[in-house]
């Protein structure tokens, strides 16, 4: 047996594995990762035709059709480690295993939706008695605490069911466009010019007599609206949040057939316009999430520019367009770059806006290269760490845009 075996040993339809399957299937549900009956079925078979003689292996079968979106596999790699570590702890897992037992400790630095999947098992293994009535009212009660203290909870350190509940609550904040003087005009009691049309429309049920003078005035319509989002490693936990979060907070704009253009960029630019046309939010992050290829990857903006530049030029409307740039500035590209592809966007956009997640701590400053560069060419920035930041997200950009 090689020095990389696993000590997983017996036959994949037969025995314990069999449960150990079952159960770990069960394990990524809890923290948030698609997995029904028919992957946990598939993940037997595909056990059976690779073998259980290496963990590396059985690792790779067990991701390859346990997992379908990018942004899993680290969650599904610290799952697999914590729960295949040894027969004695995958044994205590599979038994619900109690962390505090036998002063094991959790493993340093886990995700927060992987230690509240292994934590649960406490709860289903004692099963609490039923609380009397008095008791009932306290934890009613502290929802509501409970709902105030996730709204202002930095979404990198929620846990997988409130992550959940947050991604529904973004999707009820809307996000007013600010609105400026279109070149169409229609009748209205103020303008420049009269609108004779209407004005002696007016003056035939008066018997020929000119009552009031209608005017045309310019109507006002939302500003076309280009969004860049940050999908690295180090913003993976806020990329889909604010994806479903812009998607429904500007779905007015498509409506009102106003430009809406998404992009995500990693390594490299990916468009995701496409994608926000679905109606349905679910449906939006689900084509999203299988058109990007680099999530979870590094952070390029300069290259993701020139992309831009190169192809999608006409998405900035004459000078009209909102830019927001959904990143923490971690950028691992060249800082020349960066600048030349910033000094263009801002040449042919009405304002460039930064949400910044990373805001979130006192006194930041941004003292990163790709971070001091978004800093000089952006018109303002913004945090976005959590529901009560988006909320707050509209009003801010109106108090921006009139400076």
């Amino acid at each position: 047996m090689t020095p990389e075996s696993t000590t997983l040993l017996g036959d994949v339809r037969t025995g314990k594995f069999a449960g150990n399957v079952a159960a770990f299937g069960r394990t990524l549900r809890r923290a948030g990762v698609p997995v029904d009956v028919a992957r946990i079925a598939l993940a037997q078979q595909a056990l059976l035709a690779v073998g259980l003689e290496r963990r590396s292996d059985v690792s790779a079968a067990l991701e390859a059709v346990l997992v379908s979106r990018e942004q899993d596999r680290a969650v599904f790699r610290e799952l697999f480690s914590a729960f295949f570590r040894d027969p004695e702890i995958a044994n205590k897992l599979l038994a619900q295993m109690l962390p505090s037992a036998e002063g094991q400790a959790a493993p340093p630095k886990q995700r927060p939706r992987v230690r509240e999947a292994l934590a649960p098992h406490k709860s289903l293994l004692q099963p609490k008695p039923a609380a009397p009535d008095k008791e009932l009212e306290f934890d009613a009660a502290m929802t509501a605490s409970d709902l105030l203290r996730v709204k202002s909870a930095d979404f990198n350190q929620l846990s997988a069911s409130e992550y959940k509940l947050v991604e529904r609550l973004v999707r009820d904040i809307r996000l007013p466009v600010p609105e400026v003087p279109a070149r169409r005009v229609r009748a209205g009691l103020r303008g420049a010019r009269v609108h004779w049309a209407h004005t002696l429309q007016g003056a035939a049920h008066t018997g020929g007599e000119i009552m009031a003078l209608h005017r045309l005035q310019r109507r006002r319509q939302p500003l076309p609206l280009l969004v860049l989002v940050d999908v690295s490693g180090s913003m993976e936990r806020y990329a889909r949040l604010l994806l479903a979060f812009l998607h429904a907070a500007t779905r007015e704009l498509h409506h009102q057939r106003v430009r809406r253009d998404v992009f995500a960029f990693g390594t490299h630019l990916t468009d995701l316009s496409p994608a926000f046309r679905l109606a349905d939010t679910d449906a939006m992050l689900q084509a999203a999430g299988s058109a990007i290829q680099d999530y979870g990857g590094g952070t390029r903006l300069g290259e993701s520019l020139s992309a831009l530049r190169q192809h999608h030029a006409r998405r900035l409307v004459g000078r009209r367009t909102l830019v927001l740039i959904v990143s923490d500035g971690l950028d691992t590209g060249e800082p020349a770059d960066l600048a030349r592809g910033l000094q263009w966007l801002k040449r042919h956009s009405r304002r460039i806006l930064w949400l910044n997640p990373l805001l979130r701590f006192d006194g930041y400053v941004p003292s990163a290269r790709g971070a001091a560069e978004l800093a000089k060419a952006a018109d303002g920035t913004l945090a976005v760490h959590n529901v009560q930041r988006l909320q707050e997200l509209a009003g801010g950009i109106a108090k921006l845009m009139k400076q």
